[in-house]
């Protein structure tokens, strides 16, 4: 807000509205944002019951007279106040969408890491058909990709100013003010009423909230896998720590959890924002306590789950031989049913006909708990040769493609 002031005042100048060597002393003088100014501040404000105005009574207090008058020449407090917040919350999401690069890219290296692994895939819960530990990092990864590519866009959208008066008519302001200003803060300058439209505050929150839903995404499938029935995945866990008070053998995925509750807490700060979009005719101010709590906890919010999702990411622990078990002894073979399926169709059946055969069989499968593969070969209605069959267990076969993944990460070295 300060350097907003002090910039504003030289541009006054260099138009020749204000005195030149009076605002050089403005800036040799400037007041040191401490503690001690901040406390100053507040006292002031129980006085003015107005933030803005305390503030600028205490910079120019600190300043001296009669240099110091020229602070705020104008100007109203959206001008200063919304181009500041515009200013530190493009810097805020420089840092990040660094974090979230370094999710991503964690994510690739396992991905690459992981792409030949195989691990069951799962709809609805239930086992579907194989695919690679390799796949999931990698889908992942795009997708915080296209979270990074929307984060950006809202850097851009925040990354403006105004310093165009009480309604925005550069009433009592030149507009070279704003210009001069915006320029050097790194801001582009918008039309706005008294305030900057807050659906640009929005779009960041939601940017917020995207990766998060993202990490929870990721972090869901963590806790999944890491479940005792299934094993195929595991949380870092430290020397020393302990999973629970009362049962020594819990390894629980507390991060996993930690970054699904939190998502919930971003999206909430996201209603809050759109809410704030609406505000009557050229300002009103219900914006603005919102702002004051959801902007700086979502954003800090963000930054810590990024690090602690990279975290988990870089180093989540991998059980492959517990995945190929469940792979093919815990699902029985049924994960093949489609390659019988189509193998039977490529025999001469209909297709209802190969769907009928292949489902009873997997019935069977579940009911006697035997291997789907000896329940086909000693069905009378499939006959297909060991060479078809072979072919149609063949796990290389199925994960022939799963290359494909990695190619889509474009971004990796």
């Amino acid at each position: 807000m300060l350097e907003v002031e002090l910039l504003a005042a030289e541009a006054l100048a260099k138009l020749g509205v204000l005195p030149a060597d009076d605002v050089a002393v403005l800036r040799t003088r400037r007041p040191v944002v401490d503690a001690a100014f901040v406390e100053a501040v507040n006292q002031r404000e129980e006085t003015t019951n107005h933030d803005t105005a305390a503030f600028v009574d205490v910079v120019q207090e600190r300043i001296g007279m009669p240099e110091g008058a020229w602070i705020h020449y104008g100007l109203t407090s959206s001008d200063v106040v919304d181009t500041a917040l515009c200013s530190t919350l493009a810097e805020a999401m420089d840092i990040v969408i660094d974090d979230a690069t370094k999710l991503r890219d964690a994510l690739t290296r396992r991905a690459q890491e992981s792409a030949n692994i195989p691990i069951v895939g799962r709809t609805h819960g239930m086992h579907a058909e194989p695919t690679t530990y390799g796949a999931k990092f990698a889908l992942f990864a795009l997708q915080v990709q296209r979270d990074l590519e929307r984060s950006r866009r809202a850097r851009d959208a925040i990354a403006v100013g105004k310093l165009s008066g009480a309604v925005g008519t550069y009433s009592n302001i030149d507009p070279a003010v704003e210009s001069y200003v915006c320029a050097a803060l790194g801001l582009v300058a918008v039309p706005a009423t008294q305030v900057i439209a807050r659906d640009r505050h929005a779009e960041v929150l939601y940017a917020c909230a995207a990766l998060g839903t993202s990490m929870e995404a990721f972090a869901l499938e963590v806790r999944h896998l890491a479940r005792s029935e299934v094993g195929e995945a595991e949380e870092p866990f430290a020397l020393g720590q302990k999973g629970s008070s009362a049962m020594p053998h819990k390894r629980n995925p507390v991060i996993a959890e930690r970054l699904s509750g939190l998502a919930r807490v971003l999206r909430g700060y996201l209603q809050a924002g759109l809410e704030d979009v609406a505000l009557w005719h050229e300002r009103d101010i219900s914006h603005s306590s919102v702002e004051r709590i959801v902007l700086p906890d979502a954003l800090q919010l963000t930054v810590y789950m990024l690090r602690k999702a990279t975290w988990l990411a870089d180093g989540l622990v991998l059980h492959p031989e517990r995945a190929l078990k469940n792979l093919t002894e815990g699902s029985l073979g049924l994960v093949f049913s489609q390659s019988v399926l189509l193998a039977l169709i490529e025999s001469g059946m209909t297709r209802d006909d190969a769907y009928r055969i292949v489902q009873a069989a997997a019935r069977a499968t579940i009911e006697e708990q035997r291997n789907f593969r000896d329940v086909i070969e000693s069905d009378d209605d499939v006959r297909l040769s060991n060479e078809v069959l072979a072919r149609a267990f063949d796990l290389d076969r199925l994960l022939a493609h799963r290359g494909r993944f990695l190619d889509a990460l474009t971004w990796r070295s």
